[in-house]
């Protein structure tokens, strides 16, 4: 399926010289979107997978459907201060600054598979603090699944320790 023909592109967004990927016309798509989704959970199949993590905010809009698909439950990674119970955290760096996520200490259980689903795959950062979080937490990350992966910003490099699928590349 020709994904990329669904995706908005959007130069110089969210500052001049950046070319923003756009799913908000992938995801208002009955074929595209159901069709993405039916992807990533066909690809994360063969992992034999307990639960998928997916991070605030679009990693809810790609991992919550692709754990329903594969049967499996869905685990949110909130930003700080968003879950009403104790959690456990991992801090990790952005461009500027540092950011948190939380996942609830009770949601991954030890030797759990996980598989960390998210729309998009860049730099890694965020999916990197995912997998060391799930490790800390007793989890085994059994794979990555990224709905759209820009080449070239080092996100593949970073995540070489772990299997690292993605759908559509740029």
């Amino acid at each position: 399926m020709d994904y990329k023909s669904a995706i908005r592109n959007i130069p110089d967004y969210p500052k001049e010289g950046i070319l923003f990927r756009d799913i908000t016309t992938l995801l208002k798509d009955n074929e595209y979107f159901p069709a993405l989704i039916d992807e990533i959970a066909e690809v994360l199949r063969e992992y034999k997978i307990d639960a998928v993590v997916g991070p605030e905010a679009r990693g809810f809009l790609m991992g919550a459907p692709a754990a329903y698909a594969l049967r499996c439950g869905f685990i949110p990674a909130r930003k700080a201060g968003k879950l009403p119970c104790e959690t456990e955290c991992v801090e990790y760096d952005l461009e500027y600054g540092t950011a948190k996520l939380e996942i609830h200490k009770d949601a991954i259980k030890p030797g759990m598979r996980i598989a960390i689903v998210d729309d998009l795959l860049a730099t890694g950062g965020t999916a990197k603090a995912l997998c060391e979080l799930t490790e800390r937490m007793g989890g085994e990350v059994a794979a990555l699944c990224f709905g759209i992966e820009l080449s070239g910003l080092g996100g593949r490099e970073l995540l070489s320790d772990y299997n690292v699928e993605s759908i559509i590349r740029y």
